[in-house]
């Protein structure tokens, strides 16, 4: 049985998050991708507290595909330890998770 996750990451770009959930996409990493935003986030980095705006790109896969997507987040980030975090889907429409399925099954290409 498929297992479904959705993952998120942020940057501090409109443009940054298209780019990677375009990327993410056209490799079949994940069905599909959300950005969302301006968020605001507040966070300690480096022993200092900040606050700041940020774009938010959500991403549905499946948990076979994750490792995969963390690493193309990962690498084509630009932040040098970015968040990439993942909640796994614990219900979903039938034929909306046979779409992730089938969308992010890149063997049937």
């Amino acid at each position: 049985m498929t297992e479904f996750v959705q993952v998120t990451t942020a940057t501090g770009t409109r443009e940054a998050a298209v780019t990677l959930a375009r990327s993410v996409v056209e490799a079949r990493l994940a069905a599909g991708a959300q950005v969302v935003g301006p968020v605001i986030s507040l966070f300690w980095h480096k022993d200092s507290y900040g606050e700041g705006e940020e774009w938010q790109a959500v991403f549905k896969t499946t948990a076979d595909q994750y490792p995969e997507l963390e690493k193309h987040l990962v690498d084509n980030h630009p932040w040098q330890n970015p968040e990439v975090t993942a909640v796994r889907l614990v219900a979903g429409s039938a034929p909306y998770l046979e779409w992730v399925r089938a969308t992010t099954n890149r063997e049937a290409d």
